[in-house]
């Protein structure tokens, strides 16, 4: 019997969890399939990979040998199987939603080079994406990376790509439409409404965190599909006020775009990808997409929440 792909996959996957639940779900396998698959390969190669108690499933030193050779065999077979097709598959790309700036990002990304392509998704939220990425369904997900609901996983790196200014949304006839800026004292006295994040689990943090900081009212009002739901939401609202990017065209809307100053509200969004992701058109993405500077935390004129100049979980 010799040893084959589907083993090593099923090996690789496994030893990554050390737990068969976890390791069948992310392969869409059953826990008896996946057994299978591992014992057949161990019984190939003649030694057992895995101790197994009620409690734990750990490598044996056969198995720590051998996981450093296994991925580096799948990594080469999957890149020959990519090269072999006729086409390459386009990068999948999770921009979060329509409405914010990793979309714009994507595209400019794909107009400076037409050889790029991608097939974007929007989950609403990195909480919601960061599964999918792990077990490499999309090759690239937008969002914030702090507040998220469990830890971060640590097959899965990120970098700063945009820190976005939110402005404030008011309809025409608010009674801050003619401002030409608003502080936070101005935020204190009519409050924020927001649509409900639902399952972006970040976008609340940061808002709660905003409240928290500068003391504002925050209500969330039911979840918005799309960019004009969201406009019908704060066209609506005639004492608070909505936030968002600086970069909506609120032109025609019936809203008024008012920035917000001193300090100027930053929204940091990152690009998050699976380290072992090392596709030529993945690195091409990432090369085209900003490299913004964070701000000195005691920046008096530029606030983003202290927990992102932090890692993830720190």
């Amino acid at each position: 019997m010799d040893a084959d792909i589907q083993g090593m996959r099923a090996f690789a996957v496994t030893a990554e969890e050390l737990h068969f639940g976890r390791a069948s779900a992310r392969l869409f396998l059953s826990q008896q399939g996946l057994s299978k698959r591992v014992r057949r390969l161990e019984e190939a190669l003649g030694t057992p990979l895995f101790e197994r108690t009620t409690r734990a499933v750990e490598l044996t030193a056969a198995g720590r040998r051998l996981l450093p050779l296994a991925v580096a065999a799948l990594e080469a077979f999957d890149a020959a199987v990519r090269e072999a097709r006729a086409a390459p598959d386009p990068l999948r790309v999770d921009v979060y939603d329509e409405r914010f700036t990793p979309l714009r990002m994507v595209r400019r990304a794909v107009e400076r080079d037409p050889g790029l392509r991608v097939e974007p998704s929007m989950r609403q939220g990195l909480a919601v994406a960061l599964p999918a990425l792990r077990r490499r369904e999309i090759d690239a997900a937008f969002g914030r990376v702090h507040d998220l609901p469990a830890p971060w996983p640590g097959e899965l790196v990120h970098r700063l790509v945009r820190l976005e200014p939110l402005h404030a949304f008011v309809p025409e006839d608010h009674r801050l439409a003619g401002r030409a800026a608003l502080r936070p004292a101005d935020l204190r006295e009519a409050g924020i409404a927001m649509p409900d994040p639902v399952g972006a689990a970040e976008w609340r943090g940061y808002l709660e965190r905003l409240a928290e900081r500068f003391g504002v009212p925050l209500r969330f009002t039911e979840p918005a599909v799309g960019q004009s739901h969201l406009v019908e939401q704060f066209l609506r609202e005639k004492a608070a006020v909505g936030l968002g990017e600086m970069s909506i065209d609120a032109a025609g809307s019936g809203l008024r775009r008012i920035p917000i100053v001193e300090p100027e509200i930053l929204m940091p969004w990152s690009v998050v990808w699976h380290r072992r992701d090392r596709r030529p058109s993945l690195r091409a993405l990432l090369d085209r997409l900003p490299r913004p500077v964070l701000p000195e935390p005691s920046d008096p004129c530029r606030w983003l929440p202290d927990v992102d100049f932090l890692p993830p979980g720190a």
